[in-house]
């Protein structure tokens, strides 16, 4: 090849090279309206060909824009709230009370799992009456349609766009299905678990078993630092396991101070 033939190729090449890094960029573009979902979806698949089963990528097909989703991400209010207005909207003395009783009534499969994760019933029992009403409340928004619209969105599109590859590898396992439903960003269980969680913490089993919730949070809490018999208020060792469960401030500080009101202290 000649010296200006190989410039022309080079420059060929470079050319070519721009346009493919350029296709990338564009793949799967983020949105934040509706309007885009579909073709995202269509985009999205084709990068996980390889990395999510043809089944997995069957049930992200069937999803839709989830409107409940993004109203609920839009109106998160209650973090932003005092302490003590956030335990009076969440109902903290009923979560004590029930918290009590749930706690003795089922004091051999606490015991169990202190010994197993070194987690004390009172934070379990709080985390568990403020994600679900002790179970009541799980939600009813489908839950690959949630991770689906929220990996899509602009918002935080890096984080649950993880989240999708765990829940795809979920609809491989049988963990769940096209029909599975549950909080709007696409927690399921007692305790709420995101899927990159259920991949990680979880114990075995389906979460909307108790024991099964119960005994994956307590792994969670181990996995983010939770020492045996140290304290889990603010400043105190355990406490940054409890941070690791949830962002919000506000939170955090009314997990603790139920989990030690439940535990008597």
């Amino acid at each position: 090849m000649t010296g200006y033939g190989l410039r022309q190729g080079l420059r060929a090449t470079a050319v070519a090279a721009l346009i493919g890094l350029a296709g990338t960029a564009q793949a799967a573009q983020c949105g934040n309206s509706a309007a885009g979902f579909e073709a995202w979806k269509d985009e999205f698949a084709a990068e996980a060909r390889g990395r999510a089963s043809p089944a997995a990528l069957a049930a992200l097909a069937n999803t839709s824009y989830s409107t409940a989703t993004i109203s609920a991400d839009r109106g998160q209010k209650s973090f932003k709230l005092s302490l003590d207005q956030f335990l009076a909207k969440r109902g903290g003395n009923t979560i004590v009370s029930r918290g009590r009783a749930l706690k003795a009534q089922n004091a051999a499969l606490f015991a169990a799992i202190e010994q197993r994760y070194g987690v004390p019933p009172g934070p379990l029992l709080a985390i568990w009456g403020m994600e679900t009403g002790f179970g009541a409340v799980k939600g009813n928004v489908n839950t690959l349609s949630a991770v689906a619209t929220l990996a899509y969105d602009c918002r935080r599109s890096a984080f649950f766009t993880d989240q999708l590859y765990a829940a795809l590898k979920l609809v491989d396992s049988g963990v769940l299905t096209s029909a599975t439903r549950g909080a709007a960003h696409g927690e399921v269980g007692h305790t709420q678990f995101l899927p990159k969680n259920v991949l990680t913490y979880g114990v075995g089993g389906s979460l909307d078993s108790a024991p099964v919730a119960l005994n994956s949070t307590a792994n969670f809490l181990k996995g983010h630092g939770w020492q045996r018999g140290a304290g889990y208020q603010p400043g105190e060792p355990n406490f940054a396991a409890i941070q690791g469960w949830n962002a919000a401030g506000v939170y955090q500080r009314a997990i603790a101070l139920l989990g030690a009101r439940i535990d008597g202290q």
